[in-house]
């Protein structure tokens, strides 16, 4: 599968999943060291085809393809440029974790194993105007060792090696939002406890193959 064919398929899955709205939303993948390819300004994800993506030279502009990039560019060329183990991006507004984001209620809590073991810390990143460089720069404390980033105000941000992981980031983090908001209802949310954390995380690499940054463990 080409990487335009993989953008255009998650691309239409995240609109899909009712992730994005209207023309909301941005993906890209790591082409080369200097290019990357990234969905273009104003079109639904739920309609992209190949042509709706367009090939950027990390300032920007147009290497191959007809269109503007995403508005949200320089924050995808950000997050490339810092982690070069990075070569997927996804920016979207899922309901229950951009909910969180905007009333400032954390998902930063330790709560369910898998979370824990798959996504790891999740950071809320101190509102800026979006398509700015201001944007890209408030994930810079984070950027290390964060795969999933919460934008106050505003949505969510995923990575991954390929865009298949980075989009299962992005199901797992609104599913667990959703899953917690359901629970603050029904009562009070049991955290794992450190020993239940220890246990988890020694298991994690002799059991499940996973090995953690450091400080994406809670």
């Amino acid at each position: 599968m080409s990487l335009k064919t993989d953008l255009k398929k998650y691309s239409r899955k995240v609109y899909e999943h009712g992730f994005t709205a209207a023309t909301d939303g941005n993906l890209s993948v790591r082409f080369s060291e200097n290019v990357l390819l990234i969905t273009r300004s104003g079109i639904s994800k739920g309609e992209v085809e190949e042509k709706d993506i367009i090939a950027c030279d990390p300032d920007g502009n147009l290497v191959m393809g007809q269109g503007k990039a995403s508005t949200e560019f320089r924050m995808h060329r950000y997050i490339y440029k810092m982690r070069k183990d990075v070569n997927a991006v996804i920016h979207c507004h899922p309901l229950h974790a951009t909910a969180f984001a905007t009333t400032g209620n954390t998902l930063d809590i330790p709560v369910f194993p898998e979370v824990v073991l798959t996504i790891g810390r999740i950071p809320l990143c101190r509102y800026a105007t979006p398509s700015t460089d201001e944007l890209a720069e408030s994930l810079s404390q984070y950027i290390e060792f964060a795969n999933v980033f919460l934008l106050e105000n505003h949505g969510a941000v995923t990575v991954g090696k390929n865009l298949k992981e980075a989009f299962y980031r992005m199901e797992k983090l609104e599913h667990y939002a959703q899953s917690l908001t359901i629970a603050r209802t029904l009562g009070t949310v049991r955290q794992l406890s450190r020993e239940d954390l220890n246990k988890l995380y020694s298991a994690a690499e002799k059991v499940y193959g996973i090995k953690l940054h450091e400080k994406n463990k809670f």
